[in-house]
């Protein structure tokens, strides 16, 4: 039997067979056994941030975008300013979503191999008194660069600004202490380091603002306030869960507990990274971000300057050799992706570099050097 392909991206991503076994059962929505599990996932999940004291979690159906979505709108008032702090693709998201949901928003850019600075931030803040609310990516995935959240929050709890975090690609992976780092809302899913399959995301909000959040969103589906106090009332969704995307979350986050947390996470995910960046520059390439500024969740490699050299042809060849990479996000310079994170570790990242040469020597291509 032929191994399905890994998955080098930044979720989907790949994940073990316990995690896919745990959704062979059916699940009734209401049954105490499901309301079980749901207690259970929401309790770990606090354990994560260590946001037991301060925050509380709720759960939404559909991929992280939609959570992203629901915590704007349920957080921030309609008279509400956003600040979005952009070094990429999924900080522009995040401001067109804010947009989209009526709020008035400021969009500041920042190049997208550097990190997003406090400093400025707060000169910002200062200067334009009329924004209520930062939003920051963590981890923007669109080149790798991971941005500095405590750093950010600090300028935000001093100005007295809510911060929305999109903590998609780092929550579970890289740390983040409720205790020390105050956030508004925190937005991550099920199929990304924690290692579940996609089709659910949870926000935690700060339980110092949740009865302000109450009339915010104009959505049925998406207001977070209103799931929340329905799952306190009765422990259950208020339309159909996605039942076995729970379960195997569930089951995810018991492997991940095992592995020793967030600390046993990260440094696999970093021997992965660590062992990528060794095997690609021995073949000659190139990656787009300085060290300083890397997350070990995704790394954005030049592509190189061959003439043989087509993203296409190049993913095909590397699809046939067991290996699924991530094309690249950046709109100046041609680039491609591999992702460090899922249920893999440095020898399945050794083998994700064996195929990549194999590719090269079977596209003509003599280096992975860039121009």
């Amino acid at each position: 039997m032929q191994r399905e392909a890994i998955l080098l991206t930044p979720g989907p991503l790949t994940t073990t067979l316990r995690t896919k076994l745990a959704m062979l059962r059916d699940w009734g929505s209401w049954d105490s056994d499901f309301i079980a599990v749901t207690a259970r996932v929401r309790k770990s999940l606090l354990n994560v941030i260590q946001g037991q004291e301060t925050h509380v979690v709720v759960p939404l159906q559909g991929s992280g975008t939609f959570s992203v979505e629901a915590a704007v709108a349920t957080v921030v008032p309609p008279s509400g300013h956003i600040l979005v702090l952009d070094n990429g693709a999924y900080c522009k998201r995040a401001a067109k979503i804010s947009t989209m949901m009526g709020r008035k928003t400021t969009l500041v850019p920042t190049p997208e191999d550097k990190a997003v600075s406090p400093i400025e931030l707060e000169a910002l803040l200062v200067k334009d008194p009329s924004i209520t609310h930062v939003v920051l990516i963590h981890c923007e995935t669109g080149a790798g660069v991971l941005n500095p959240l405590h750093d950010v929050a600090k300028v935000c709890e001093k100005h007295n600004k809510g911060l929305i975090v999109d903590a998609m690609s780092s929550f579970a992976a890289i740390e983040i202490d409720a205790r020390s780092t105050r956030f508004d809302a925190l937005i991550a899913a099920s199929g990304k380091c924690l290692e579940g399959v996609p089709g659910m995301g949870f926000v935690f909000i700060r339980k110092a603002i949740l009865d302000s959040c109450a009339g915010n969103n104009t959505s049925l589906a998406m207001d977070l306030h209103d799931q929340y106090v329905y799952m306190e009332k009765t422990g259950q969704w208020r339309f159909t869960p996605p039942t076995h995307v729970m379960v195997a979350l569930a089951e995810a986050i018991q492997q991940f507990e095992d592995e020793g947390g967030q600390p046993a996470r990260l440094k696999r995910y970093q021997r992965n990274y660590q062992t990528l960046i060794e095997g690609m520059a021995a073949l000659g390439f190139k990656p787009y971000l300085d060290p300083s500024v890397q997350a070990p969740i995704i790394v954005t490699f030049h592509a190189p300057a061959h003439a043989n050299y087509e993203f296409r042809k190049f993913y095909e060849a590397a699809k046939k050799h067991g290996f699924i990479l991530y094309p690249g996000k950046l709109t100046e310079i041609e680039t491609f992706r591999v992702g460090c994170i899922g249920a893999i570790g440095p020898i399945e990242m050794q083998q994700a570099v064996h195929a990549v040469a194999l590719t090269l020597k079977e596209l003509g291509i003599a280096s992975g050097a860039p121009a």
